[in-house]
C-alpha cells in the first residue's frame, strides 16, 4: 500500500519476544492482526517500541518480512531503519525498501550527535537512496540531540521526506516547525499525551506507544478530533491521559509490555538492558489499566 499523507493512529509496534528471548512470529501476528481489526491507519515497526537497538540485523530484516507479510497491504507499513552511522542507515533504508516497506522512519544519530550540516546530510542521504517516503524522528530524549529547527526546513523540501514524528514533548519546537507542513510533509505525534496540541497546530496524528493497548480507542480520538467532532476527542483523550502517561512510568517499552501481558496478549519479556518493571511502577499501572477497564 502506497504511503500517502496518512492520517490517524500509527501504532508503534512492539516486538513480543519468547521467555528465551527470541522474536516470538506467532504473537506478533496475533498483535498485527489486533491492530487491524482495531482501526489502526498505519503500522510501524522497528521503532523505539520494538526493541531494534538489541536486536540484530537479521532479525530485524526477520520482523520486517513478517510484518509485511501478514499485514498484506491492508494499510502502510513504515519501518525504522534509522542508525547513528548514516552508511548503515542508509543499508538498512535500501533493503526495506527492496522488501516491501512502504515508508522509513529515521532517526536524528545517536551518541556521536553531529552538527547542523551532518544532521542535514544524515537524513538527506538516506532519503536519495531510496524511491519511498522517509519521516523524521526527533526524540531528543533518547539521542541526546534535537534535530536544529532550521534543518528540518531544509529536509521538509526534499521530494522523499513525507514529515517527521516529533517526541521531544516541546510544543515551542513543535510550534518553530510548524510552518512546514503542507501537503508533502506531515507533523505526527510521538508522545501520546500531547497528540490533541499537536493536531491543533496542523499535526496529523500520532505514532503512538498507547495505540498498543488500545488501539480502536486510539483510532477513534484522532479520527474524531481530524473529522471535527474536536469536543468528544480531547474528552476522551483526557479520560485516557492517565493510561497514556503510566504507559511511560518506566523506559519505554517497558510498561507497555508489562501491560500487555497483564491482558494475556502474550508480548513476553524485553531483552536486556530492558527488565521488568519495578513492583511499585507495576502496581501503579495496573490500578490505572483497571480504571481504564482493560483488567
Amino acid at each position: 500500500m502506497k504511503f500517502e499523507h496518512v492520517q490517524g493512529s500509527i501504532v508503534a509496534m512492539v516486538t513480543p519476544f519468547h521467555a528465551d528471548g527470541s522474536v516470538n512470529f506467532d504473537v506478533l501476528t496475533q498483535l498485527l492482526e489486533r491492530q487491524i481489526a482495531g482501526g489502526t491507519d498505519a503500522i510501524l515497526t522497528l521503532g523505539t517500541t520494538g526493541e531494534s537497538a538489541a536486536m540484530t540485523h537479521e532479525e530485524d530484516a526477520s520482523v520486517v518480512e513478517h510484518t509485511l507479510k501478514v499485514v498484506n497491504g491492508r494499510v502502510p507499513v513504515i519501518v525504522g531503519s534509522g542508525s547513528n552511522c548514516t552508511a548503515t542507515q542508509v543499508e538498512k533504508s535500501r533493503l526495506y525498501a527492496s522488501m516491501g516497506a512502504d515508508a522509513l522512519l529515521l532517526i536524528a544519530p545517536y551518541y556521536n550527535k553531529a552538527n547542523a550540516e551532518g544532521m542535514y546530510r544524515h537524513f538527506a542521504d538516506a532519503a536519495d537512496a531510496v524511491d519511498i517516503p522517509c519521516i523524521l524522528y526527533n526524540v531528543p530524549g533518547r539521542t541526546g540531540c534535537s534535530i536544529p529547527v532550521g534543518v528540518v526546513e531544509r529536509l521538509a523540501k526534499h521530494p522523499n521526506v513525507a514529515g517527521i514524528k516529533e517526541a521531544s514533548g516541546d510544543m515551542a519546537y513543535a510550534m518553530k516547525i510548524a510552518h512546514c507542513i503542507g501537503p508533502d510533509f506531515a507533523l505526527y505525534s510521538g508522545n501520546d499525551d500531547i497528540t490533541i496540541p499537536l493536531m491543533s497546530i496542523g499535526g496529523s496524528g500520532v505514532i503512538s506507544v498507547f495505540a498498543n493497548v488500545m488501539p480502536k480507542k486510539c483510532h477513534e480520538i484522532v479520527r474524531e478530533y481530524l473529522t471535527g467532532d474536536r469536543t468528544r476527542a480531547v474528552a476522551e483523550h483526557l479520560r485516557y491521559l492517565r493510561l497514556m502517561n503510566d504507559l511511560f512510568l518506566e523506559v519505554n517499552p517497558i510498561p507497555v509490555k508489562t501491560a500487555l501481558n497483564l491482558m494475556g496478549l502474550n508480548a513476553g519479556p524485553m531483552r536486556l538492558p530492558l527488565y521488568e518493571m519495578s513492583a511499585e511502577a507495576r502496581g501503579k499501572l495496573e490500578a490505572t489499566m483497571q480504571e481504564a477497564g482493560l483488567l
